[in-house]
């Protein structure tokens, strides 16, 4: 019998309980902040078409995506930010947000983890900057 190494895929890490009871609570105050806002959650699959995630940055980002294909024969990746995934579910979604629709995504958090080779993050994101707003509107456009 061969004894398999536990370890963690580079990227990924474990959060210990002493890391994760501040962090929840944390995590509560800024919904509760959020929602005390006006905001309203959102939260978008962790796994996206391939070809919706590249080509949308730069050759550097494109290489930092986890990709694979899944039991179907789908090419499809993990999320490595979060304006492609808003992107998209903007796109799908607008017709159930009426307009203006700038104004109505941009009033949704959400509190998910992206995935990059190397790098792992935990973002809440409220409003979109400028520049990512920017940025949300070409993707959204391309895949309208």
């Amino acid at each position: 019998m061969t004894l398999i190494q536990p370890r963690t895929l580079k990227g990924f890490r474990d959060y210990l309980p002493a890391m994760m009871i501040p962090r929840e609570s944390m995590m509560q105050v800024a919904r509760e902040v959020f929602r005390g806002y006006g905001f309203s959650p959102i939260d978008t699959p962790v796994l996206e078409y391939l070809e919706i995630l590249t080509g949308k940055g730069s050759d550097e980002t494109d290489r930092q995506i986890y990709r694979f294909q899944d039991n179907g024969g789908r090419d499809v990746g993990m999320r490595f930010d979060l304006t492609v995934p808003l992107a998209r579910f903007a796109a799908q979604h607008s017709a159930q947000f009426g307009m203006p629709f700038s104004v109505t995504i941009s009033r949704r958090f959400g509190e998910v983890r992206i995935h990059r080779q190397g790098d792992i993050e935990s973002l809440s994101s409220a409003i979109l900057t400028r520049s990512e707003r920017s940025r949300y509107w070409r993707i959204s456009r391309r895949l309208l």
